[in-house]
């Protein structure tokens, strides 16, 4: 048996916390019957209704995808803009993307239908180092760069120190390459943070999450995580 919260975000549904408000909300049904208690223990053979929809148990899957430029973090877009679960139409789970990368930030995304993972992986107070490789407008130095290795405020919000490095300057054309190591997912973090520092992002991508990198995955290419991939994320990030 398991909380009936819990399966719900195994669902795909809702991350946990969410499937809780939903269940004190008076939207799930179980058997039929409105439930609003939260720890209510189900097992595979109950009915579970989520806004008078059923759901169905899926076993967890955890894919780690390239999500190409243009692209949406999200399961479906107003605008009829591409999404990335357009390129998991072979996959029968219901899948979501954990966090998120801008529409023009290519990288490393993953996806899974497991809410109680997505949840701890995007908490802030999980830490999970986040590596990106940009493209900037100006020539990189230390100097320019040292405030990220600070408390930075953007856009009103306290943003957690960073590491950078700086891979390649052209004196010349005034580009530079710059890796920054992050463990929060705050809005445009990156881009607004190298822009403070007189550096404005012309290219993004996030080249490493954790412990995993692209490997030889193109732009659109998926695979599967195993779990103790997964697990070792989690031991990763402090608790």
């Amino acid at each position: 048996m398991q909380r009936l919260q819990k399966v719900i975000a195994h669902a795909g549904v809702a991350s946990r916390r969410k499937a809780e408000d939903y269940i004190v909300q008076g939207r799930v049904k179980v058997n039929g019957e409105v439930v609003k208690e939260l720890g209510v223990q189900v097992t595979s053979k109950d009915k579970i209704e989520v806004d008078q929809v059923p759901i169905y148990q899926e076993e967890p899957v955890y894919f780690m995808f390239y999500k190409p430029r243009e692209v949406i973090s999200a399961v479906s877009d107003d605008k009829n803009r591409p999404v990335v679960t357009d390129y998991f139409t072979e996959i029968k789970e219901r899948i979501y993307p954990v966090g998120r990368l801008d529409y023009n930030t290519s990288g490393l995304l993953l996806l899974t239908n497991d809410g109680d993972v997505s949840q701890k992986l995007t908490h802030p107070k999980h830490e999970v180092d986040k590596v990106y490789v940009a493209k900037v407008s100006g020539v990189a130095t230390n100097k320019k760069l040292m405030p990220v290795t600070k408390q930075m405020t953007i856009e009103g919000k306290k943003v957690a120190p960073a590491k950078f490095a700086i891979l390649s300057t052209d004196t010349q054309t005034q580009k530079s390459i710059v890796q920054l190591t992050i463990h929060e997912g705050r809005n445009h973090q990156v881009k607004n943070m190298l822009k403070a520092c007189g550096l404005p992002v012309e290219k993004l991508k996030r080249e490493r999450y954790g412990h995993l990198t692209l490997e030889n995955l193109k732009p659109g290419d998926y695979r599967e995580l195993h779990k103790r991939e997964i697990n070792r994320l989690l031991e990763d990030s402090k608790n």
